[in-house]
């Protein structure tokens, strides 16, 4: 066994040496796998475990535990977290990932991702927002799912890759009203039949949470199959609402 491990250990090393980590976001050299050089790290707007109770949305200069929109009309989501806010760094992470099948870039994600989920309760469960058949077809794979796995091998906790499915096509939402998004993705998702959700507390994955139109639409048809609560936790969130046409 120690062969093995120093084995190991002169194999990382050579590979280390040829084929160094680099900055996810800009691709220089870096000391670490899975880190950010110091100029993209300033970039990013990292979000912690405070603001809004609910959907996570900072709450400068006030006491308050809840946002005014939550208050206003509570999500269906019981929780809504992610690492960093919707910007040019995390953007770009996301859609190398999506499009450009950086498939190393969803373990990056989950690795900021994965402190928003401490505390969960044992019978927790990720499950990542699926793709309508087609979609999948086109791009060949599911980014939220690569993403939940990362999450499943960095915390432990068990992925149901199908426990939720994508049943009707849906158009992309940008550049619609809320309205509309929510017209639009109504009746799109359905929880696999048999599917173990009763009682449990289920993780909705995602890479990038704008509106919260589809996830709340997860989360409705994920409590009437029987889950106890429904928490969302993504890689980045779009904090400016401009941002989001």
């Amino acid at each position: 066994m120690q062969l093995d491990r120093a084995a190991q250990t002169v194999l990382r090393s050579l590979l280390d040496f040829a084929l160094p980590p680099r900055c996810s976001g800009c691709g220089v050299i870096v000391n670490e796998v899975d880190s950010f050089c110091p100029p993209c790290w300033t970039k990013l707007e990292f979000l912690g475990p405070g603001g809004c109770q609910h959907c996570g949305i900072p709450l400068n200069a006030t006491d308050a535990e809840t946002c005014a929109a939550c208050l206003a009309k509570p999500p269906r989501l019981d929780r809504i977290r992610a690492a960093v806010a919707y910007g040019d760094i995390s953007s770009s992470i996301a859609m190398r990932l999506k499009y450009g099948r950086k498939i190393a870039l969803a373990r990056t994600m989950s690795r900021y991702m994965r402190p928003h989920l401490a505390g969960l309760p044992d019978d927790a469960v990720l499950v990542p927002i699926p793709l309508h058949r087609a979609r999948l077809w086109s791009r060949s794979f599911n980014q939220s799912a690569f993403v939940a796995r990362a999450l499943a091998r960095q915390t432990g906790l068990p992925v149901e890759v199908d426990a939720l499915r994508r049943v009707r096509a849906t158009p992309p939402l940008r550049g619609m009203g809320t309205r509309e998004r929510r017209r639009t993705v109504a009746g799109a998702f359905r929880a696999r039949p048999g599917a173990d959700l009763r009682g449990r507390t289920i993780i909705l994955v995602d890479d990038v949470y704008t509106s919260g139109s589809t996830a709340n639409a997860c989360a409705r048809v994920l409590k009437r199959a029987g889950a106890a609560r429904v928490d969302l936790v993504s890689w980045a969130r779009v904090i400016r609402p401009a941002q989001v046409t």
